[in-house]
């Protein structure tokens, strides 16, 4: 049987989320996130946070998120910078143009924006009516390769935009391996504190379905349901995602899972750092980008899936490995040993 690295939500939910759901199935409850679930959910995330003023929004997928933030929070004049290797620049099939917002595309080197990349942007526009505006930031956590943010990276970026008026909005679909990477000095407080919108990715660390936008910023949240609303993604049955938050926030359930799905990564990276393997990026994450020849790639294709991320050049590319929650260490252990064997 082939076992696939493509992505870390190919599997359903962690058991837990399971049996909570099923346990709860008959109780009746409010409507549209308004159900205990959701409501006691969000307050676990204001408390682990540390901004009890934020306002919390669930969500069933982080482009739904990524669009409604950006399409709520714009005027239609106004733009968003991000990385050239956002999620919303590659990978949401214009999602954020469709709804009238240019996405300014920024080349990096290590997927993580800085003020001078921001800077860069603005100084190609006059701030006058004939272009328009550039009035967000958006960064992902971990990055689209696999890095993250210092807090020095993080607190300077937020200092920028700031100063700039421009509000800065994280990505957090696999915030959980960021924020338990070994290399990681930023804790979920700092995450609220220095940036104006973020949120937490469900998807991609245990749950079913569901990401949980949290506002931090006071003067952004008025009347962010009535986006929601609009935009289909205000769920009647909101307690199934609440449920899940619920049950992921509790016993700091969602954060151990974060971390075995790195340590299951760092395991296959030292494999390959063994096998004298480049990468493209440092990563200490969930994501490994290993640099293999054509051969290499064949060789590990015929049991394992990945992708090819990105062609070096004829002779090599860089392929990306992502492991789960519930990556085992007997698949882990049968990769090493391929990787082992690779000529």
């Amino acid at each position: 049987m082939r076992h696939s690295f493509k992505n870390d939500y190919a599997e359903g939910a962690h058991p837990r989320i399971l049996e909570a759901i099923i346990k709860n199935n008959l109780s009746q409850q409010n409507g549209y996130g308004l159900d205990e679930f959701s409501l006691n959910a969000a307050e676990l995330i204001k408390t682990q946070c540390d901004s009890t003023n934020a306002s919390v929004h669930f969500v069933s997928g982080g482009t739904q998120a990524n669009l409604i933030v950006i399409s709520a929070l714009l005027r239609p004049h106004e733009s968003v910078v991000a990385a050239h290797t956002g999620h919303i620049f590659t990978n949401e099939a214009g999602a954020i143009e469709a709804t009238g917002h240019k996405v300014h595309g920024v080349l990096t080197s290590d997927g993580k924006l800085r003020p001078e990349d921001i800077q860069s942007v603005l100084d190609i526009h006059q701030n006058v009516p004939h272009q328009i505006k550039q009035k967000m930031v958006y960064i992902s956590n971990s990055t689209e390769v696999g890095t993250i943010y210092s807090m020095r990276e993080l607190r300077d970026l937020y200092s920028f935009c700031q100063d700039k008026n421009l509000i800065l909005f994280m990505d957090g679909a696999r915030l959980g391996h960021a924020l338990t990477a070994e290399t990681n000095d930023t804790s979920f407080a700092d995450i609220a504190k220095y940036t104006d919108v973020f949120y937490l990715g469900g998807t991609k660390n245990g749950a079913l379905i569901g990401e949980a936008i949290v506002i931090t910023n006071p003067n952004l949240q008025d009347e962010f349901g009535f986006h929601l609303k609009q935009k289909g993604a205000m769920l009647a049955k909101g307690r199934l995602l609440g449920i899940q938050f619920q049950e992921l926030l509790t016993d700091n359930l969602y954060f151990e899972l974060a971390k075995y799905a790195n340590q299951q990564a760092m395991k296959i990276k030292k494999a390959f750092l063994e096998k004298g393997c480049a990468f493209l990026s440092e990563t200490f994450t969930n994501q490994i980008f290993p640099i293999l020849s054509k051969n290499q790639i064949d060789e590990l294709s015929e049991r394992f899936d990945f992708y090819v991320w990105k062609k070096i050049n004829d002779e090599i590319s860089a392929v990306r490995i992502i492991t789960s929650w519930a990556t085992t260490d007997e698949i882990v252990t049968e990769f090493i040993n391929e990787i082992k064997n690779l000529k």
